[in-house]
């Protein structure tokens, strides 16, 4: 399921085919139907596998008490270069959500508890208040779309402004309002 999930972050739902998965995962293509019964069964298992890793590779988890310092984190590691530049192991949300979109509903299902869960981690290290929610979805929609961007265009000086734009302003802004 590794190699799946890595493929897919990296080619895309639809830039694998089944073949060539098991190709690369040394099995046999008759082998595919004992572990799945159709294609889409193998794309939600492997989406939700690529998206639970997500939750390891940034390493953070979120103390309250260091609310300001554990956000900051998560937007450096999130908006690097080097997460930029590996999609096959970085997260499955900036990677496929636009596969995912026109996808299976189990495997929209994935998608739609990751982005719940992220949106509750993040949450809980933001400041109280009637707009916490509100601020992790802003939070979360600017970190998946920046990524997105910066991986999308051909322009490596344009690519860095992006996510160090991001960075800066999501940073300037939740600082802000912890200061208030």
């Amino acid at each position: 399921m590794r190699i799946a999930a890595a493929r897919f972050r990296q080619a895309g739902i639809g830039g694998l085919s089944v073949a060539d998965l098991m190709k690369e995962a040394g099995l046999t293509h008759g082998g595919f139907y004992r572990h799945f019964e159709s294609r889409d069964d193998l794309v939600a298992e492997a989406i939700a596998h690529a998206l639970d890793e997500g939750d390891d590779r940034i390493g953070i988890e979120p103390r309250p008490a260091e609310d300001e310092v554990t956000l900051s984190r998560w937007v450096d590691a999130y908006l690097a270069e080097a997460h930029r530049d590996a999609p096959a192991e970085g997260c499955a949300v900036a990677a496929l959500a636009g596969d995912v979109a026109r996808s299976h509903a189990r495997t929209r299902t994935a998608f739609s508890l990751r982005t719940k869960k992220a949106l509750l981690r993040m949450a809980d290290v933001l400041p109280g208040g009637p707009k916490q929610r509100a601020h992790a979805i802003l939070i979360w929609c600017a970190l998946v779309g920046a990524l997105t961007l910066a991986r999308a265009v051909n322009d490596k000086k344009l690519s860095s402004e992006i996510l160090d734009t991001v960075r800066g302003e999501l940073k300037s802004l939740f600082a802000a309002k912890r200061r208030k």
